[in-house]
């Protein structure tokens, strides 16, 4: 389908700058932008191929102003990331919205109760006393255990696996090979060197509006409940302990892992490969670098870096003095040796 210029701005709000006529039918990034395809510009770091691209559209911000000719047409809108992200979102729902019904084979057990609008694809199972709400997308082989709530306008797709007793709110996005509700890793060493199983008996609960990236796994408490927080955003490959608590709004990249009982405020940043110890409490508004490693609790609005993680500040510093150890080990050598001909004169 086709849209035009001037449609896509009173969409978002936005000020048409050349043609208003044109037409998209996909999008693509600046660097590859085609004819027919619309892509958009947020990071000035890319501003140089918004005078050769052959995109026909492109999103910026309303204070871009061009420092030469563009042959595409603009539209200037407040956020030019987040109006992208509106029409994605857009573009993806219009796609979605077309899954509905029940395929074949597939089990539903008869207690279950689903809201109107559903989809189950091929080879999906939903257990006993299940409660999913309306509009709710089950893609093929996912897996519903017993006693499970999922709330409206949720999508779980390919291989996502929900254990019993697990709930989850309204909008949330589980991608595939995500585990939801798989045992703590929780074993009491024995007198004779063997670990004994710790029964898992509570459950995890996922909020409105929580992304979980594909292969993520978020365990069951072992008593009361592992929480995800309205809101947060799990990338691919992470694991999140028993009973965490992980705050609203909180963004966590790739390869992270939560030790159990860790608490994490609101609105906190997480980059990707970073470790928690156990028992932790981090407060709102914190940012970790990549990699770092925190064993310690964390207040309000700090901006940790490294392993151990430290102010970021003090963690460039040392970086900077890592860097430069060989030059200084070097230089140690050479005044002692001059300090040894002194004293031998």
């Amino acid at each position: 389908m086709d849209f035009k210029a001037t449609d896509i701005a009173e969409f978002l709000n936005g000020e048409v700058v050349g043609n208003g006529d044109v037409k998209v039918s996909d999008v693509s990034k600046i660097e590859e932008g085609k004819p027919g395809t619309l892509t958009f510009l947020s990071n000035m770091k890319y501003e140089s191929f918004i005078y050769k691209t052959e995109a026909s559209i492109v999103l910026v911000n309303r204070d871009f102003v061009p420092k030469t000719k563009i042959n595409a047409t603009l539209i200037k809108v407040d956020n030019a990331y987040q109006a992208l992200a509106t029409l994605l979102d857009l573009y993806e729902q219009t796609k979605i919205s077309t899954k509905t019904g029940i395929e074949q084979p597939s089990f539903i057990d008869e207690s279950s109760i689903f809201g109107e609008d559903i989809y189950v694809g091929a080879f999906a199972y939903v257990g006993k006393n299940c409660k999913i709400g309306k509009n709710v997308k089950l893609y093929p082989q996912v897996y519903i255990g017993d006693n499970i709530t999922i709330g409206d306008n949720c999508i779980l797709y390919s291989g996502s696996k929900i254990y019993h007793d697990s709930v989850i709110g309204n909008r949330c996005i589980i991608h595939a090979g995500a585990v939801i509700g798989a045992d703590g890793f929780g074993f009491a060493p024995q007198d004779d060197g063997t670990f004994k199983k710790i029964p898992q008996i509570g459950n995890t609960i996922i909020e409105d509006d929580v992304d979980i990236g594909a292969n993520s796994t978020i365990d069951r408490g072992t008593m009361g409940s592992t929480i995800i927080r309205k809101g947060a955003k799990i990338d691919n490959l992470v694991q999140i302990a028993h009973n965490c608590d992980i705050g609203e709004n909180t963004v966590i990249a790739a390869q992270s892992g939560f030790a159990g009982s860790t608490r994490v405020g609101k609105n906190c940043k997480f980059g990707g490969q970073i470790g928690l110890a156990g028992h932790l409490t981090i407060g709102d508004n914190v940012m970790f670098g990549a990699q770092s490693g925190i064993s310690q609790n964390v207040k309000d609005n700090e901006v940790l870096l490294g392993s151990p993680a430290i102010p970021i500040k003090d963690a460039i510093r040392s970086i900077t003095v890592h860097k430069n150890l060989p030059t200084l080990q070097r230089d140690v050598t050479r005044l002692k040796r001059e300090i040894e001909e002194i004293k031998n004169r």
